[in-house]
């Protein structure tokens, strides 16, 4: 049987719809059933016609807005010049600039389409070649690597071409798209509750790239664990440049004896976190494996191993900066207080300099001692002396986080906000209490009760009440149970952050998972789903989409 091979584009899914020939209303895909209208955002884009080349049609094409490359790369280094937040990679960008409220902002980032598909009311197509076809006369962009095979050898063979070419193309793709041909078999097929059984993805594995490296940076975090980084001659992979890779702990350093010099071959563990696999070949000024140091880079405090932990620990809690920076970093950070802009350069300043000794002295700063920061003016430390003060009231289980308390991360934290509903109650809590809490064991409960006794603790949180830092109660009368004992999975991209759906299934009595399970009762998906809307098929757990959630909520 006949199918289409293409490339799969890392991009954001979008219809636009004609009527008279000309473009009416262009929108993100979505879930499937609702998206976000950004005509105008659309029309700025040059591979998107206006008008199509024949009078009098009216259809429904659907493709891919992506940025290219070398476009992606220019766009970072005006960002840097500018002293702005970078894109993460060619897809975020591209996502980021068609959400812009100003059209003209757009149409300044290099953006373009590849039509896939469309709807049309011609009875002489009768094969998706024949639709992508028509879309091309009548003035859409095809992506020119299409190809047409007469079986599924050929299929394969295209697949395994492009897992090598891939690199030499200036967009991003990560993996082909297979399509039956035939359009009457289309429609038998038909759906499944969330995707075509006409057509299936095959995902190229993750890329690997070799490089040199450079040093190994010693890192010590908020909590004083000491962590090796490698620095590497900067490689793009999988859509972003790295420059730095984890090496976990000196015991992994020892296990692919590995030290600077070296040629080494990287990917992204989950095509997020780079990570360096193995040594390729030693490097000639190699002089044997990388020997951790013995006293911290940052305070020269003797390093301490940890019981049980393969980490070393710098034990200054309180008076090593890097330690400090990491508790201020984590504080401001999205799961915790939510302070936007305050990103680590920022508070690395701020500790530099001595305007910040905790999380409290952020709310005694002033719009002067924001603007004597490197790269502030008037207006840039106006807006994070607004976030700073606008983060003075947060929901508990955001302060609890915020506090990081150690072994109780967001979701204890959230468990902790539930249970004991507020900052006092918890502050008295007995150990019993705490480990009746499912999840909370011995371990937990004693680092709870520890963080309280601890003086240095106790006089922040008299500072942070002294400056209106007062976390909100729970009140039960407002709290649902619709989702009670329910536990839910989110994958692929929906129209609000992931958050926020995680909130409502929280506030409604369930839980919200990592992984598929038995235990799963929904798998809500949004666009390009991952390998989790897979397993859940193989398992048989209902999969629902956002028009789905809304049903079970009663708010449809």
């Amino acid at each position: 049987m006949e199918v289409v091979c293409e490339l799969k584009i890392d991009g954001l899914a979008i219809a636009l719809t004609y009527e008279n020939s000309g473009l009416k209303v262009g929108a993100t895909r979505g879930d499937g059933v609702t998206g976000e209208n950004i005509t105008q955002n659309l029309r700025t884009i040059k591979t998107i016609p206006e008008h199509l080349n024949k009078d009098g049609i009216s259809l429904e094409a659907r493709g891919e807005i992506y940025m290219p490359k070398s476009a992606f790369l220019e766009l970072n280094k005006r960002q840097s010049e500018m002293n702005q937040k970078l894109f993460a990679n060619p897809r975020n960008a591209a996502a980021g600039s068609l959400r812009q409220q100003n059209p003209q902002i757009t149409a300044q980032r290099e953006l373009a389409m590849f039509t896939y598909a469309g709807i049309l009311t011609n009875p002489e197509i009768k094969t998706h070649e024949q639709t992508l076809l028509y879309l091309k006369d009548m003035g859409f962009n095809l992506n020119p690597n299409f190809k047409k095979c007469k079986n599924i050898q050929e299929a394969i063979n295209y697949c395994k071409y492009w897992d090598k070419e891939r690199y030499n193309l200036d967009y991003a793709t990560d993996g082909v798209v297979i399509k039956i041909n035939n359009l009457a078999v289309q429609n038998e097929l038909g759906f499944t509750s969330r995707a075509p059984r006409w057509a299936t993805a095959f995902k190229f594995p993750p890329e690997e790239m070799s490089t040199k490296l450079l040093d190994i940076e010693i890192n010590v975090g908020r909590t004083g664990a000491v962590t090796p980084v490698a620095v590497l001659e900067p490689v793009f992979l999988s859509g972003s440049t790295v420059q730095r890779a984890t090496l976990h702990n000196f015991d992994e350093i020892k296990r692919l004896d590995i030290n600077i010099g070296d040629r080494v071959l990287i990917k992204k563990a989950a095509e997020i976190i780079p990570k360096v696999i193995t040594v390729l070949e030693k490097g000639t000024e190699n002089t044997g494996t990388f020997e951790p140091p013995e006293k911290c880079p940052f305070c020269n405090t003797k390093l301490v191993p940890a019981e049980g932990e393969v980490n070393l620990y710098c034990p200054n809690t309180y008076g090593c900066p890097a330690q400090l920076k990491g508790r201020i970093e984590y504080w401001a950070s999205k799961d915790c207080m939510d302070i936007d802009g305050l990103g680590g350069s920022i508070v690395a300043q701020l500790v530099d300099k001595n305007l910040v000794k905790s999380p409290a002295d952020l709310y005694t700063l002033t719009v002067d001692d924001l603007m004597g920061l490197d790269l502030f003016a008037e207006k840039s430390a106006q807006n994070l002396y607004n976030a700073i003060r606008s983060s003075k009231t947060p929901e508990l289980s955001r302060f609890i986080n915020a506090l990081g308390i150690r072994h109780a991360g967001k979701e204890m934290s959230e468990l902790l906000a539930k249970k004991f509903k507020t900052l006092n109650n918890l502050k008295i809590a007995k150990m019993q209490d705490i480990m009746d809490i499912e999840g909370a064991g011995e371990k937990i409960a004693l680092s709870v009760l520890d963080f309280f006794k601890n003086s240095y603790n106790n006089e922040l949180l008299q500072k942070l009440e002294a400056n209106s830092v007062i976390p909100k109660t729970i009140d039960d009368s407002t709290s649902k149970d619709n989702f009670a004992g329910l536990a839910f999975v989110i994958t692929g991209t929906l129209s609000a952050p992931r958050d926020n759906f995680e909130k409502i299934i929280k506030q409604h009595g369930g839980k919200v998972s990592s992984s598929v399970s038995k235990k799963t009762a929904y798998v809500l998906v949004g666009e390009s789903p991952g390998s989790k809307f897979d397993k859940a098929k193989t398992l048989g757990i209902k999969i629902i989409n956002e028009k789905d959630f809304y049903d079970l909520l009663g708010e449809s």
